[in-house]
């Protein structure tokens, strides 16, 4: 019964299937046309590491840039992370970093997402009772109104009832794309709208959706995800993001249930991913991997030895806000088109 609802409520449109046809298509270019060099990929993946750890991370709130992100996880070793959006992040880039390089020989079953939700929470003081564990009571998802009163925007699945539902939504997962009869993108789209229905946890169900979102494209053979992050795409697109998963939520467990919004968002993010990566396979040399603001700051170099963030916003005369200037910078250090002098308010920027 359980299995006939999840396949009921894909409803496959002319306008799908075009949208699969195009990322399936760019996943067979990616694997045979592919010219960058490892050292090259090596940059782009712990640079996607970063990038995808603050998209993700303010999706829920966090207000770290990725220069500050880059900052903190080199300190890590030395230095446990101080405040919550610090360990968030610190969480984040760990579970991240562990699906990028082990894919492979990781499952998707009950005690793998467990042991993701632990791995996110491990440092957040707040959260180390639960971490780990499903939900001991209701999280219902709220919004203020324009009157200041909470209006119930979706009730999860309440906790009584967490650990089946889990366990038939891997179940349907594993079986389907063991099956090949459904495309996996289908399969992918329909099983992380039920884990944010489900919303099993207490805390960290958007960042490990996230999370299991490029585990699962990975394993089913999206070579890129590692060098694009798909996390920034759906942080530049949070509001329809929001309007999907609402839209189609409101009718979940109902004789209504149609995932077509969501499926169509995610396809769409997909879709942009695949644009910029195909940015990657044009580009001979770092510079071309440049987004139009990042290269605007980068030729600032060519007529200055050195330069502060403060100086930068000078030169560009507030066109470009400090936080993205901030991210550019570090964008192009991960590159190792610029490198860092000195620290804190004295820090200062030169070309390599």
């Amino acid at each position: 019964m359980t299995e006939n609802r999840f396949n009921k409520r894909i409803r496959i449109t002319s306008t799908i299937l075009n949208k699969i046809a195009k990322i399936d298509e760019f996943k067979g270019i990616w694997r045979t046309g592919l010219r960058l060099s490892p050292q090259i990929l090596g940059r782009l993946k712990k640079s996607v590491i970063i990038t995808s750890t603050g998209a993700s991370t303010r999706i829920e709130g966090a207000k770290m840039n990725d220069e500050e992100i880059a900052r903190l996880l080199r300190g890590l070793k030395s230095k446990k992370p101080q405040g919550r959006d610090a360990e968030e992040v610190a969480g984040y880039a760990d579970l991240l970093g562990r699906i990028l390089d082990n894919y492979k020989t990781l499952k998707l079953t009950e005690g793998q997402i467990l042991q993701f939700h632990k791995i996110l929470l491990n440092f957040s003081s707040k959260d180390q009772i639960h971490k780990g564990r499903y939900k001991s009571k209701d999280n219902i998802v709220v919004a203020i109104n324009a009157e200041g009163k909470q209006v119930i925007l979706f009730r999860p699945t309440p906790p009584y009832l967490v650990k089946k539902e889990m366990n038939d939504i891997i179940f349907w997962t594993n079986a389907e794309l063991d099956k090949k009869e459904m495309h996996p993108l289908l399969t992918i789209a329909n099983s992380i709208f039920e884990f944010l229905a489900i919303h099993p946890f207490l805390d960290g169900n958007g960042r490990l959706s996230r999370a299991l979102t490029n585990l699962l494209l990975l394993k089913a053979g999206y070579a890129y995800i590692p060098y694009v992050s798909l996390e920034e795409v759906i942080e530049e697109r949070q509001t329809e993001y929001y309007l999907a998963l609402r839209a189609t939520q409101k009718n979940h467990k109902t004789n209504k249930e149609d995932i077509t919004q969501w499926l169509e968002f995610f396809l769409d993010t997909l879709i942009e991913q695949i644009i910029r990566a195909k940015k990657l396979m044009e580009a001979e040399d770092p510079e071309k991997l440049l987004s139009e603001k990042q290269l605007e700051i980068y030729h600032l170099f060519d007529t200055n030895d050195t330069l502060s963030v403060a100086e930068i916003d000078k030169q560009l005369k507030g066109n470009i806000p400090q936080a993205t200037i901030k991210q550019a910078l570090s964008r192009l250090l991960a590159l190792k088109l610029l490198e860092r002098i000195g620290l804190g308010r004295s820090t200062r920027y030169r070309k390599l």
